[in-house]
């Protein structure tokens, strides 16, 4: 996918979303330090609150944290109660909110760091190690 739609007027190309992950991510040790480098972006360029439907809802999204495991979800409210989405399935209105790139960047950034791949990896470690020490499934 060379261009991503942001709205009606906007189209951002997969170069400038991986200049806006390299300018997050300068000086990034791990993926969880660029995660809170991308957290930050979005923090200062995001325009929150912002109006979406969830689920045929309007729910305002009224901040963007980052869970235990290194995700970044968008904090949702409707009639005083809110619920935390990951930001990966939050759908963006049309047009999208001033900063809405920053999204975008984001999950550019999460196809290519191996974050879901993480979760499997963890779990084939999880199994007991073979008699040479192996843990997982043998490589062939």
């Amino acid at each position: 996918m060379s261009e991503q739609n942001m709205g009606e007027s906007t189209v951002i190309t997969s170069a400038q979303l991986d200049e806006l992950i390299e300018e997050a991510t300068t000086d990034c040790y791990d993926e969880e330090e660029q995660a809170t480098g991308l957290l930050t972006m979005i923090d200062e360029n995001l325009a929150l609150p912002f109006a979406t439907r969830i689920l045929g809802v309007d729910a305002s999204v009224i901040a963007i944290v980052m869970d235990d495991y290194g995700r970044l979800k968008a904090v949702c409210e409707h009639g005083g109660e809110q619920q935390s989405i990951d930001l990966l399935d939050l759908p963006l209105p049309l047009p999208p909110p001033s900063g809405a790139e920053w999204i975008a960047a984001y999950r550019r950034w999460t196809e290519g760091s191996g974050y879901d791949e993480e979760e499997d990896d963890e779990e084939e470690h999880d199994e007991e190690p073979d008699e040479n020490g192996h843990a997982g499934k043998e490589e062939k």
